[in-house]
């Protein structure tokens, strides 16, 4: 991934309180299904706050995020949402200016 040559998203998800322990789980689902994109570069998923989670992930191109924007994940978020979250994510694309690669 070389400066400014990669692309990603910004996820900013908020739990219904109460179950967090759903969306810990949803998430390890969620890599599972991610694991399968061929243009999925990196992802992480985290907890920020009791009920505040998110996701970033990292593509080589636009064209992969954009794959990437309709796919399991996605559908999985749109399926499940209403039952996990208090509020639709927060998905904010970003243009990665740096990256220190694991040696």
């Amino acid at each position: 991934m070389d400066a400014g040559q990669a692309f990603g998203f910004l996820v900013t998800l908020e739990a219904i309180p109460g179950r967090q322990h759903d969306v810990i789980e949803f998430l390890k689902k969620a890599r599972q299904l991610v694991e399968a994109e061929h243009g999925t570069r990196t992802w992480y998923a985290f907890r920020s706050g009791s009920t505040t989670f998110g996701i970033f992930d990292t593509f080589d191109t636009a064209d992969d995020r954009g794959v990437h924007l309709h796919g399991e994940v996605r559908a999985a978020l749109e399926e499940f949402g209403d039952e996990l979250f208090s509020a639709p994510p927060v998905i904010t694309p970003v243009e990665v200016l740096g990256s220190k690669p694991r040696t």
